[in-house]
Parts: structure tokens; sequence; C-alpha cells
């Protein structure tokens, strides 16, 4: 079993943080630089870029995103978060595997842009999509996949509709972290539904690789459709300040074989 230490509690605060940054830089773009935003995941990166301190930021962000996934691979391997062993329990587990999947991604993204060496919008999704298809049964993989992101969507709307995330938020949170994390939340759903199409069409439909969307090629994708395309903007805005109020006020469980089963808030 891992040790928690307080510099891993920290690290994972940072990784928050990080999260935080992105998913509101990601809703500003998308709000008021149609240019950036049609970039996709790297019209993001641009932007923090070009921000005063921009690079400092960006490598705040790659540590902080790697420990972020690494804090979400730990779900799968040893339950911190008490989720358990069955059906409903490892579907939890796995989806926390797929968010340090999805976030160790964006942190090796933010170390080409803050090592100077940012590459396409959606390239390594796109070819890493590739690969899976060149392979047997590539295809049933990549829409199975998809189908995973449709059910991801569907939590992450349940998530923000019954605001059971509030069990990992401490009291002494501001009351407006429950709206924050609604409008967040299902915003997230409508973005991991854009991406599980992605995929499914790839895999199932036959559409290729270069259909495969990242997260901010979702949100560009939507730039067409009104009054979506502006709630989910504002929503993803919203989740980036959530985010910081998780950075602050997240529940961590301990790491420690000892400690128990984490203590949440009622």
């Amino acid at each position: 079993m891992v040790d928690k230490s307080e510099k891993f509690n920290w690290l994972v605060r940072v990784g928050y943080l990080s999260r935080a940054i992105l998913y509101f830089v990601l809703g500003l773009v998308a709000l008021t630089s149609a240019n950036q935003i049609a970039e996709g995941t790297n019209g993001i990166f641009e932007a923090i870029k070009a921000y005063p301190a921009g690079t400092a930021i960006l490598w705040i962000m790659v540590i902080g995103l790697f420990a972020y996934a690494l804090f979400r691979f730990c779900s799968p391997l040893f339950d911190i978060e008490n989720n358990g062993s069955d059906a409903k329990g490892w579907g939890k587990r796995l989806g926390h595997a797929g968010s340090g999947v999805g976030h160790l991604a964006l942190a090796y993204s933010a170390y080409q842009f803050a090592n100077n060496s940012g590459g396409s919008s959606g390239g390594g999704a796109q070819e890493a999509a590739s690969g899976v298809l060149s392979m047997e049964f590539g295809g049933v993989l990549l829409g199975l996949l998809g189908i995973a992101l449709f059910i991801a969507a569907a939590f992450q709307a349940k998530k923000g509709i019954t605001g059971e995330f509030m069990q990992r938020i401490s009291g002494q949170a501001p009351s407006s972290v429950r709206w924050l994390g609604l409008a967040g939340y299902l915003a997230r759903a409508v973005v991991y539904t854009v991406i599980g199409w992605s995929l499914f069409k790839a895999g199932f439909m036959s559409s290729g690789a270069s259909e495969v969307k990242t997260l901010g090629d979702a949100v560009a994708s939507l730039a067409g459709e009104g009054f979506i395309f502006t709630l989910t903007a504002v929503g993803l805005l919203l989740f980036g300040i959530y985010s910081v109020i998780q950075a602050r006020y997240r529940i961590i469980p301990e790491l420690d074989s000892d400690a128990g089963v984490p203590q949440f808030r009622a």
C-alpha cells in the first residue's frame, strides 16, 4: 500500500488547481476567441502561454496534471475512495483510471507547450486512434471506448444533478460550490458525449481516426450550435471555478493502509 504524505496531498491539490486553470481558460477562450477555440486543445495552451508568466503556469500544470493523474490511478489500484469491488464500484474505479489516462495526455500536451514543442491539435489522440484501428478488432475497441464515454457522460450528469460530489467537499466550503458543480458537471457531460460520439463513429462507422476529438476539439465542434455551445462554455468556465474550490476544500483520502475507510462528509 502507498503511504500518504503531506507532499502527495499538496501535489493532488496542485492537480485540482491545474484542472481549474485548464477548464477556466477553455470556457473563456470558447466565449471570447473563435480563432483559438477552433484550434482545439492546443488553442487552450496557446492562450495560457500568452498570459504573463504563461510558461511558468504551464510548468505548474505539467506537474499538477501529472499528480492528479496519479491520484486517479490510486482508485483502481487501491480503492482509496471506497467505491467497492462490485460491478458499480469497479465501473467508477475504471472511470477514474480513464480520467487518469486523459489527464496524463493533457499533462504531456502542457509539457510540449512549456517546452516550445507543441504539435498539431488533437494529433496525439488521432495518432493513438489510428494505431488502435490498425489492430485486429481495433474498431470494436474504439467503439466500446466511445460507449464508455457515453456512460461516463451519464455519470457526470447524475453527479451534478444529485449533488453527490458534495460528499467529497469539506463542510467549510462556500455554499455556492453546489451550483458551480451542477453547471460544471452538466457541461462536462456534454463534452464527454461529443468525444464519445467521435470514438463511436471512428470505431463502428468507419469515419476514420481524424474524426477523434480531444477536450478542446469537442468544444470547438459545438461552435455552430448556438445556445448549447454558450451554455457548455459557461459551464466549463464555472467548472474551473469549482475546481479552485476543490483544490482548497476537497477531502483527500488517506493512502495509509492503517487509516481505514476514507471518511467523507455525509
